[in-house]
């Protein structure tokens, strides 16, 4: 089947090419509107599709954006995409998503083909382990803008929540119910801003209640981890907690079935706050109190950042936007007796 060309349009509608490039460029000045549905009308009459690749070829620009993150099956990455995939339609832009599974090789890779699919700029939820390569790109002219992770040594623009404050809030919400005992479990935080910012902010709420603040009140996490000898060390410390702030959802996931298989109560053995919202935590048996992390207007707002440095003209400075994040308040702590170990 023959492929219906611009030129076809041209020739059927009566008018020159330019004519119709300047239509389907959206440049109406000199246009009249019985040009614009002569022309709409061939396009549907003969079923014509642009071709994108020769018109990135003319303009420079796909109208495409690259979006890379660890895991889009998780709630709380889809919910981003979300926010980045319906800002973009508004504006007429697409995204290719690209998942790297937290693997370094398959970033590089991601980074290396959205580039050669010719995109306008990326979105990306990095690792930290390129960020060497991610500045390149970005000092060499792609736009970039990162999503909810935070490095110090990435000079590109990025939003995220408010970490520091946050996790603060909720800490601070554990000594107004009388916890003194408070652990905290987490992954891997001295490298990644994001995450240092949320003990950061656990530290502060303690010390100004003339709480001390303990380091091995922390304990680290990773998806190889057991949580039987995690959870062991933690009720083995020399400060037994009555309370646990959960740094990360897919800890608070793996503690929650973990508490399920040894019959471990919640609040009554351990009052908990998770950080980021559960899918359908108010149908839990005890429904989780979280710092809930404004999602879909991370992913918009991220959008919106990088479609104004695709389109701006001039040099963007880079920016740092952050969302501020809501304490949602459940059933899973309660005040703590004093009388009690």
């Amino acid at each position: 089947m023959k492929r219906v060309k611009m030129s076809d349009v041209a020739r059927k509608a009566g008018v020159s090419l330019s004519t119709v490039s300047q239509y389907m460029n959206c440049r109406y000045e000199y246009m009249s509107g019985e040009t614009k549905d002569k022309i709409k009308s061939v396009m549907t009459e003969l079923n014509y599709v642009p071709n994108s690749i020769a018109r990135s070829l003319a303009t420079a620009k796909t109208k495409t954006i690259g979006v890379i993150v660890g895991n889009i099956t998780g709630y709380f990455t889809s919910s981003v995409v979300r926010g980045v995939e319906d800002y973009c339609k508004k504006n007429g832009f697409s995204i290719i998503i690209y998942n790297t599974d937290h693997d370094i090789e398959l970033e590089q890779n991601s980074i290396n083909i959205l580039k050669m699919l010719r995109v306008d700029g990326i979105l990306i939820v990095p690792s930290g382990k390129n960020n060497q390569l991610i500045n390149k790109e970005s000092t060499s002219g792609m736009p970039i803008v990162q999503m909810y992770m935070e490095y110090d040594d990435l000079n590109i623009s990025t939003v995220i929540s408010n970490y520091r404050e946050s996790a603060y809030d909720a800490t601070e919400y554990f000594i107004n119910l009388g916890h003194k005992n408070i652990a905290v479990i987490t992954q891997e935080y001295e490298n990644t801003r994001s995450r240092f910012d949320r003990i950061l902010g656990y530290k502060n709420a303690l010390i100004k209640s003339g709480l001390s603040f303990r380091e091995d009140s922390i304990h680290i996490w990773d998806l190889s981890s057991d949580m039987d000898v995690l959870f062991e060390k933690i009720v083995k410390s020399k400060n037994f907690p009555t309370a646990i702030f959960v740094m990360h959802s897919a800890i608070t996931i793996n503690l929650l079935k973990y508490f399920k298989l040894k019959n471990i109560n919640i609040p009554d053995d351990f009052s908990i706050i998770g950080f980021d919202e559960i899918p359908n935590a108010d149908l839990m048996k005890t429904p989780i109190t979280v710092v809930k992390q404004p999602t879909y207007e991370i992913g918009e707002k991220s959008a919106k950042l990088l479609l104004e440095k695709i389109n701006s003209t001039d040099k963007v400075e880079n920016k740092k936007i952050v969302i501020p994040c809501q304490l949602k308040i459940r059933e899973s702590c309660k005040k703590h007796n004093k009388t009690k170990s």
